[in-house]
């Protein structure tokens, strides 16, 4: 068998590298200008390499009854790794992913195609101009994993952004997002309080060693008018092997601690991470 070798390609917005594990037959990490973006194993789609992946898988799992197909959609595509985890976990689902790099979604379905029943729709577009088309209520999650580099994009950070959100999910819809920040956490608490406008619960879920302000690391957030059931997802994110505490109620409000929702003319990208905190050789 030939072994896979890496791939290197400039795309839209950046050098997109696609690694070979050496220790998993057909996975693949993709980086962009040397960040870690995504990792895929095509033989094991439901496998979750990220933390913070981890974290938005275990909320896909509890947002419905198991194995329920879903209407989703995907801001960012990366090398679709949720978007297969679905398909995977909950057969028949029907998958908007929305990438604003044309070049790397046409990487990726070359280099690591997806099953031609995977009921996933690709579209080469601006998350929140394509949001900002789509119909009312035509979608039970919205996931957000949309890095520009390493850092949210600031126009998908705003009061203005939260309510497209909301009004594209149904009433009992779920809105997910891969945040990054570190102490005194002026993003994330941002990011908080602007959703809190929108949303009635909001649940956080993160690495203690984050939420203490020890380092910088991504946190999940997830948004809805609904409770969550924040028991299971506590069990699960417990029992990872880099182990996440979740935050809601109480908690999430006092992480707020006053910070004010984000206006689109004040909305800025998240921070950038320190050197060398995603970056690989």
């Amino acid at each position: 068998m030939t072994e896979p070798i890496p791939v290197s390609r400039a795309t839209d917005l950046g050098v997109a590298k696609l690694m070979p594990d050496v220790d998993r037959e057909r996975a693949w990490l993709l980086t962009v200008d040397g960040a870690p973006q995504s990792y895929v194993d095509l033989d094991e789609p439901a496998y979750l390499e990220f933390e913070y992946a981890q974290r938005l898988g275990h909320v896909l799992d509890v947002v419905d009854e198991p194995g329920r197909a879903l209407d989703v959609v995907h801001l960012g595509g990366g090398a679709l790794t949720l978007p297969r985890y679905l398909a995977a976990t909950r057969p028949g689902s029907r998958q908007d992913v929305v990438e604003a790099d044309r070049a790397l979604l046409e990487l990726v379905v070359e280099h690591l195609p997806l099953p031609e029943d995977a009921g996933i729709a690709l579209h080469a577009a601006d998350a929140r101009a394509w949001l900002e088309a789509a119909p009312d209520g035509s979608a039970e999650v919205v996931v957000a994993d949309v890095f520009g580099g390493s850092r949210v994009p600031a126009h998908l950070t705003s009061v203005a952004y939260a309510h497209e959100a909301a009004r594209v999910l149904r009433g009992t819809g779920v809105y997910l997002a891969n945040l990054a920040d570190a102490a005194p956490f002026d993003f994330l608490r941002s990011q908080l309080a602007t959703f809190a406008t929108v949303f009635e619960e909001l649940v956080l879920i993160a690495e203690p060693a984050v939420l203490r302000g020890r380092r910088f690391g991504n946190a999940v957030l997830a948004a809805s008018h609904r409770p969550l059931d924040t028991p299971a997802l506590a069990r699960l994110s417990a029992s990872d092997a880099f182990p996440a505490r979740v935050e809601h109620g109480q908690g999430v409000r006092d992480f707020i601690r006053g910070a004010r929702p984000v206006r689109d003319e004040d909305a800025v990208p998240s921070p950038e991470p320190p050197d060398g905190t995603f970056g690989i050789g």
